[in-house]
Order: structure tokens, then sequence, then C-alpha cells
């Protein structure tokens, strides 16, 4: 007597609680978001790439794509935002240059979906998701300012108008740096990248610091930090012979 096959395991399923449901959607919508523009993203295919069905993403997002393309885009500025955090340990211009190889993954990683978000011009763009990206860079220029001594931290004075200025106009240029780099099929290398934008910052300090007394304290106190093989060292090791060739311009006395 031979017996009967044994049956099929049965597949075990798991309802997912609200929250975890929710952080999978967002996880399919910013996979799509990261490779395609927001407008050319439907909800058919988030539904899709959650593997769920179309109308349980309107039960989560009942605002449809615009409502799903708002909290994806909080979710990556979270991830973003994470990426400037950087203990204040070591020489500063060595925090920056990990900050940036975090940051430059970041591009990378979600490429066309970056370029839409910070180029604008979709129909999905409105006052709240320009609100995201702008806290995105906000926050972004605190925690570079926390690293020049300068911030809400324990004993730290906040940035003077001009600093702040000045940080700020480095995060855009990071920034447009970046959709330059996506333009360029992500040429120079990203350590070529990160590179000049270090010495960027750098050049922009020494800079302000010419004409701003705060900037300047803080250049001083930076430049204790530093060391010949790091950033700055390296920096200064290729600007001297430079600035060698503008003795001429200097006032004769």
């Amino acid at each position: 007597m031979t017996s009967a096959p044994a049956a099929p395991p049965v597949r075990a399923y798991r309802r997912l609680g609200v929250e975890e449901r929710r952080t999978q959607l967002l996880g399919a919508a910013l996979t799509l978001f990261a490779h395609r523009a927001p407008d050319d993203v439907s909800i058919d295919e988030v539904a899709v790439a959650a593997g769920v069905s179309r109308p349980l993403v309107y039960r989560y997002f009942p605002g449809g794509r615009q409502q799903l393309y708002e909290a994806a885009l909080g979710s990556a500025a979270e991830q973003l935002t994470l990426c400037f955090a950087e203990p204040a340990a070591g020489p500063p211009t060595e925090r920056v240059s990990r900050v940036l190889d975090r940051y430059l993954g970041f591009v990378d990683q979600h490429d066309a979906g970056f370029s839409a978000l910070l180029r604008g011009g979709s129909v999905a763009e409105t006052s709240r998701t320009s609100a995201i990206v702008d806290g995105v860079r906000r926050a972004a220029a605190e925690q570079i300012l926390l690293h020049l001594g300068r911030g809400t931290g324990p004993g730290q004075e906040p940035a003077g108008p001009r600093l702040r200025m000045m940080v700020r106009t480095w995060i855009a240029a990071v920034e447009a740096a970046s959709l330059i780099w996506l333009d360029e099929d992500k040429r120079p290398a990203a350590p070529d990248l990160r590179g000049w934008l270090v010495d960027h910052l750098i050049a922009l300090l020494t800079a302000t610091a010419a004409s701003d007394g705060e900037t300047a304290a803080v250049v001083a106190q930076l430049l204790g930090q530093e060391t010949p093989e790091g950033p700055a060292g390296r920096l200064v090791a290729r600007v001297m012979p430079v600035a060698g060739g503008a003795a001429h311009l200097l006032p004769q006395d």
C-alpha cells in the first residue's frame, strides 16, 4: 500500500501592520522615483513593485500619486539629511570628506530621481515639496556650521551672517555640482569630485576670512586641527606654487 504524497507546505502569510505596510509602499515608490521622474511613475507601477493591489495603495495614500510622492520625498529627505551627520572628531576637512562621500553615494544611487527632485519643473512640485527640499539644504548647512564650531551645540556660538551665507553658498554649489556630475555621466570619478568640493569649501573660507573677522577666527581654529596629510595640507602644498606667481601684486615697500 503506497502512502499518499505529502501535501505541499502552506506558505505562511503575515499581515503587515499599518506602519510596516506604509514603509513597504514608500520603499517601492522610492525605488521607482530613484530612476524616473515623478511625473512618469503611476500608482499601478507602485502597486506592482510592492506586490499589492492598486486599491491598497490608495487606502494608504488616498491623495494618489501626489500624496505618495510627497511622502516618498519626505522619506528620501530624511535619508539625505542623515548623510550630513558626522561625529565631531578628527580634522574638520576629513569629516566633511566623509560627509561628501555619503552624499555622493546617495546621488549616485538615486540618479535620475535626484535630478528630477532638485531641478523642479515637475507637475508634482508644490510648496510642500519645495519646503521639504529646502529643509534638507538648511539642515545640511547647519551640520557644516557645527563642524566649523558655529551652531546650536553646547559651548558654540551661532554663526554670523557672512559665515552663514558662505556655507549656504557652498551647499548650493555642492548641489549644482551634483546635477552637473549626473549630466556628465558621473565624471570625474566620485572621489575626485569630493576632493574638489572640499577644496572649494577651504577656498571659500579663506576668501571670506580675508574680509570677515568671525570667519578669520574660525579658519585659525580649524587650521590648528588639520594635518599635512589631510585635505587642507594637500591643498596648501598645491596652492603655494601658484600663489608665488602673484608676488608682484603685493604692495612694494
